[in-house]
């Protein structure tokens, strides 16, 4: 699968790249894994001098109106650093549910904050999409939500949740009774269990809005694996020309050229299709569920092969906390799991296809 980006797309993501570069080094997203922060407002706060949490909002509110294409290159940027920031939930997610289904006062509430990076927000859509466990969901009745949301996305300190029902229904909440951070192997993103006990929620207008959300968060998470396995596959290749064992670099040797080269023969193919998920999303909408799930599963499954061969190439240094590949591997093993696994995801687009019942 060819598809080729824009000038303009181009610039975008050479732009954020170099931006995040100085935004995000691996000095910073090791003190914010490692010292307990719950947000890094000063990366937040770059990115939106950039204009990026504007990035799917309308210009009439603020905006730069662009599609969901822009968005996963962003989002494919901010992978290669794995940068600690809300993009998912208040960038992608929030501002789609707010067009889709938001009224306009509710629009006019909150877009021209988002877009301006001067609020927040955090989404909790995990249950209806990757199933419920341990008893999980929110009920919606007569404007009041209860019951428990785990894998809330960004939720940590945002100004407003956007929340699934067990039916589906999507609520624009203030903030939930109880948040509660869930450990996860990926220190670099913030994980939540929410709790409602009554508190206020709106509902969304929209009934196609929940199947949209799971379709850009797929795309999303496949663009962020992506991004953080090319910084896996480029650090490998670094590293295979500067270690010398036997006199020679490791590089020059046939078995370590191999796994290079199979690296990169899994990334590539998948960047376009990435690419063509996001694309469809908003100009191809018969292609753009099964488009999203394939997106996800196969970038889930290259991620795990990408993940465990650039370490390897590392040798026992790959293990290493100094060396900081772990932040890399934790965030692909993560975004394999995260709104659903490659086994669920490729069932539901089975089910699309009317291939399972």
């Amino acid at each position: 699968m060819r598809f080729a980006l824009s000038e303009d797309q181009t610039l975008l993501q050479d732009s954020l790249t170099k931006a995040l570069a100085d935004l995000s080094p691996l000095e910073r997203v090791r003190r914010f894994a490692d010292g307990g922060e719950e947000t890094a407002p000063d990366i937040w706060a770059g990115l939106s001098e950039l204009g990026l949490p504007g990035l799917l909002v309308p210009e009439e509110h603020g905006g730069l109106g662009l599609g969901l294409l822009e968005a996963a290159l962003a989002a494919e940027a901010l992978g290669r650093v794995v940068a600690p920031t809300p993009f998912l939930g208040s960038a992608v997610l929030a501002p789609l549910a707010l067009r889709l289904g938001g009224s306009d006062e509710q629009k006019l509430a909150w877009l021209p904050k988002l877009a301006a990076g001067e609020a927040t927000a955090g989404v909790a859509i995990s249950e209806p999409i990757a199933g419920a466990r341990d008893g999980a969901g929110v009920t919606a009745d007569g404007g009041k939500l209860t019951g428990t949301a785990l894998f809330a996305l960004d939720a940590v300190g945002a100004d407003l949740l956007v929340v699934a029902d067990r039916s589906g229904g999507l609520h624009l909440a203030a903030k939930a009774d109880g948040v509660a951070a869930l450990p996860s192997i990926d220190a670099t993103r913030r994980l939540s269990e929410l709790t409602f006990k009554g508190a206020s929620g709106e509902a969304l207008a929209s009934n196609q809005a929940l199947e949209r959300l799971r379709n850009a968060a797929w795309v999303m998470i496949a663009a962020d694996t992506l991004g953080a396995c090319q910084t896996m596959l480029d650090r490998a290749v670094e590293y295979a020309k500067e270690r010398k064992q036997f006199g020679r670099t490791i590089g020059s040797f046939q078995a370590v050229k191999h796994l290079c080269a199979e690296m990169a023969a899994e990334l590539e193919p998948a960047r376009a299709l990435v690419w063509y998920a996001a694309y469809a999303f908003d100009n191809a909408p018969e292609d753009a569920s099964l488009m999203a799930a394939h997106a996800k599963a196969h970038t889930s499954e290259i991620g795990r092969f990408i993940a465990r061969t650039a370490t390897e190439v590392h040798g026992g240094i790959g293990m290493t906390d100094l060396l900081g590949l772990h932040y890399w591997f934790k965030r692909i093993g993560q975004n394999r799991q995260l709104l659903g696994g490659p086994e669920r995801v490729r069932e539901l687009a089975a089910r699309m296809q009317g291939l399972a019942a």
